[in-house]
């Protein structure tokens, strides 16, 4: 039987960096029984990001960090938007170019990831944040 499960959650940041949610992904496709088919990551912000990212080492997610203060730093003074703070246009770019959404295979009932790919929500504000995530589960449960 095929079916489409949604749940949203809320994830409470502290300020710039990255949150692992694999597990938590993990955890709610198999809370749906589902065992072959897609989900999808929605992220309800438009200054943090969703991102598929090295698991294992931290220095990676160190060095995009600083990659990404290279391309997008706060208090440019060519912004013309701050409203809330020197970190709010570059939060927006920062967004931008890493996303807001990720579908992730499911198989066998388990997220269908690389050995070192993990799934992160990478908080680009300064300050701590409530962030919103819509998890939809589609595909196959097993029917035997």
């Amino acid at each position: 039987m095929y079916s489409v499960i949604q749940k949203r959650y809320s994830l409470q940041t502290s300020g710039r960096g990255f949150y692992a949610i694999t597990e938590r992904t993990r955890e709610w496709i198999a809370e749906t029984g589902i065992q072959t088919g897609t989900c999808h990551l929605f992220l309800q912000h438009t200054s943090a990001s969703l991102v598929l990212c090295e698991n294992a080492a931290p220095e990676v997610r160190h060095d995009l960090e600083l990659l990404i203060q290279r391309i997008a730093p706060d208090g440019d003074p060519q912004y013309q938007h701050n409203d809330e703070g020197p970190d709010d246009m570059a939060a927006h770019f920062r967004t931008i170019l890493s996303g807001h959404e990720l579908t992730i295979p499911v198989t066998n009932g388990k997220p269908a990831l690389g050995t070192w790919q993990g799934v992160y929500l990478w908080e680009h504000r300064a300050w701590p944040h409530t962030r919103n995530i819509i998890m939809t589960v589609q595909g196959l449960f097993d029917e035997r």
